[in-house]
């Protein structure tokens, strides 16, 4: 996630490089052209681009709102995760009958391992990498032939759960109560899963990308009587405008795919888990996160 700190210039600008070049060779080639066929090539009405920039200016503004729901959305999941499991130690230390350290430290131990594994998996890294520290090497041997290793997770805690209930740690009533809590788990990785599995349509950045040099192509012929010098510098900046505005969207609509526009789910996790071992009275070793770049993760 982007913070409020200067972003480098380099960064901006290796993201529309390769397309301020194409615009460069395209404005060259115009130019040329112009000036070489100017008796037949007939004059562009400046009304032309100004359509078609118009035209650019609505789908950008359409594509923006679209990729920016989708990366809010998956910030919000992200916060009912960092709410629901606050609630969910203090259900289980509230609920189940003394003594029940052993058992409580266990099961948020494991909810610590389960915030990490999703985060690994939505970016598409090894959901089991690095869990050691959280869970018993029973647990980490039976995820081994699970898939979707942050489902086994949360399925071994909805187990000990179950377990707490039929040795008479946890009555019934409490027991639908926590239980509430994990299906609030299960229902906020559903989401961030559809969001990771659902892609925006590529076509539309395809055509977008279309139309945006045919207007730059187009702007170009009505700029003839202007000269070089003064054409493609302002061809490059009206060009790297579009494009950069294209490109956040399109960082935005993958709110899981490890940039700085990320959603900063590994940060999110190191929140959850200094939460919880302070709720258990243990001795925190993690700091909480601090960049000193421009983003977090």
């Amino acid at each position: 996630m982007l913070l409020k700190k200067r972003i480098p210039f380099s960064y901006i600008f290796n993201k529309v490089k390769l397309e301020l070049f194409h615009v460069l060779i395209i404005g060259l080639v115009v130019y040329y052209l112009t000036t070489k066929f100017r008796e037949f090539i007939p004059v562009m009405p400046l009304g032309i681009p100004a359509f078609l920039g118009t035209a650019i200016s609505v789908i950008l503004s359409f594509k923006l709102n679209q990729s920016y729901d989708r990366w809010w959305e998956a910030r919000k999941i992200w916060g009912s995760i960092v709410n629901d499991s606050r609630s969910f130690i203090l259900q289980l230390q509230s609920f189940v009958i003394k003594p029940n350290a052993d058992d409580i430290k266990k099961i948020a131990y494991r909810h610590i391992a389960w915030c990490y594994s999703l985060s690994q998996s939505l970016r598409g890294q090894d959901g089991a990498a690095n869990l050691n520290e959280y869970l018993s090497v029973e647990d980490v041997n039976s995820l081994e032939k699970h898939h979707n290793k942050h489902l086994a997770i949360l399925q071994l805690n909805a187990q000990h759960v179950a377990d707490l209930k039929e040795r008479d740690k946890l009555h019934v009533f409490n027991h639908v109560q926590i239980n509430n809590s994990m299906v609030n788990f299960s229902n906020a990785m559903g989401m961030a899963e559809r969001i990771k599995s659902t892609v925006f349509p590529s076509t539309y950045r395809y055509f977008l990308h279309l139309i945006i040099y045919l207007f730059l192509i187009t702007l170009s012929i009505s700029l003839r009587d202007i000269k070089s010098y003064f054409e493609i510098p302002l061809l490059l900046v009206i060009s790297a405008a579009f494009f950069l505005l294209e490109k956040t969207a399109s960082h935005l609509e993958n709110p899981f795919s490890n940039l700085p526009t990320d959603t900063p789910m590994t940060t999110i996790c190191n929140t959850i888990e200094i939460n919880i071992k302070n709720l258990l009275n243990e001795e925190v070793n993690t700091a909480p996160a601090v960049s000193e770049s421009f983003y977090i993760l």
